[in-house]
């Protein structure tokens, strides 16, 4: 029997040494959106918080070890959010952080990495391409390599959202997960496998982006040549093994979303709840307009997980005609 590599006992500990401000974030029923999307609609809102992502809830525990151990530096590869979040935590801390990314990646999100202090060095390719050129920055200075979702400080933190979530709901049918490198997917999947074992847990991935979906569905790591989404958040090529591991033992569907869902999303959590997110944060919600009958009369909770976005993209993507019910 495999046995995953999260820990509940150590997910409560990371509660200790998060920055308050991460933690507790809201959770409410939006009622507002149920008539369009017809099941009963709860919202974990990771967006309320100084990096505006869950992404801060892993580095707080990856720079708190840091810190007690007398490490100085750490590099991360980052879609945007990981490197802004690793900025925050390690300057509170005192760390020299730097962050490799896609000189692609939203400008939003690389303008608020360098305000935050991080040295930043961009490429001319995608994410698999930073996390190749972190690694490589990590061997040549000898500072640490902080790998999202590889290590489990990482998928750990965003456990400590899935405690709240089943702490803060008495009950739910399912809970919607966006689906990257499987960090958030994997940890909040953990705790709500072992502590609300009923409920569903479904992750979500744009049809643009499936290698995780893909890797899950067919139990081994299936790669992609390349990635074609707006989600620029969860667009991966090469799933971890050791993360495909721990999802397959937590996650009871994938499913992947087509790119106008994401967009009507986005602009349904605009118009209805007043959310302005990144595509990531809207995956939960084009799952359920893609399968209405599947939700019907359910309970389902999303996590929206990310408001970094590029204001331009944005009004472009969600300044559309109104989305009518079907």
């Amino acid at each position: 029997m495999q046995e995953t590599r999260l820990d509940i006992a150590r997910i409560r500990a990371a509660r200790r040494v998060i920055d308050p401000i991460f933690l507790d974030s809201p959770l409410y029923r939006c009622e507002a959106l149920e008539p369009d999307l017809g099941c009963t609609v709860s919202i974990k809102l990771e967006t309320a918080n100084p990096v505006r992502s869950f992404k801060a809830r892993g580095t707080e525990v990856v720079t708190s070890l840091l810190a007690d151990h007398g490490s100085r530096a750490v590099v991360c590869a980052s879609a945007g959010n990981l490197g802004q979040a690793l900025a925050w935590s390690g300057r509170a801390r005192g760390l020299d952080v730097a962050v490799v990314a896609s000189r692609f990646a939203p400008a939003a999100k690389l303008d608020r990495i360098r305000a935050l202090g991080a040295a930043l060095e961009l490429v001319d390719g995608d994410f698999e391409m930073a996390r190749a050129r972190a690694a490589a920055v990590s061997r040549y200075d000898g500072i640490r390599l902080l790998e999202d979702s590889l290590d489990i400080e990482t998928c750990e933190g965003a456990a400590t959202i899935g405690l709240e979530l089943v702490d803060g709901l008495p009950s739910v049918d399912a809970v919607l997960i966006a689906l990257g490198g499987g960090a958030l997917a994997t940890g909040v999947g953990h705790v709500v496998k072992a502590c609300a074992p009923e409920a569903e847990v479904i992750c979500v991935q744009p049809l643009g982006a499936p290698a995780m979906t893909h890797s899950w569905r067919q139990r081994r790591v299936v790669t992609t040549d390349s990635t074609d989404t707006i989600a620029d958040g969860v667009a991966g090529r090469r799933p971890i093994p050791a993360v495909l591991d721990d999802l397959l033992l937590v996650a009871d569907d994938a499913v992947l979303v087509e790119e106008a869902s994401i967009i009507a999303g986005m602009r349904l959590l605009f118009d209805h709840a007043g959310l302005v997110v990144e595509p990531s944060a809207a995956l939960g919600i084009a799952a359920i307009l893609e399968d209405r009958d599947r939700f019907a009369g359910r309970h389902v909770v999303t996590i929206v997980c990310g408001g970094n976005v590029d204001l331009d993209a944005y009004r472009r993507w969600v300044g559309g005609a109104p989305i009518h019910r079907s």
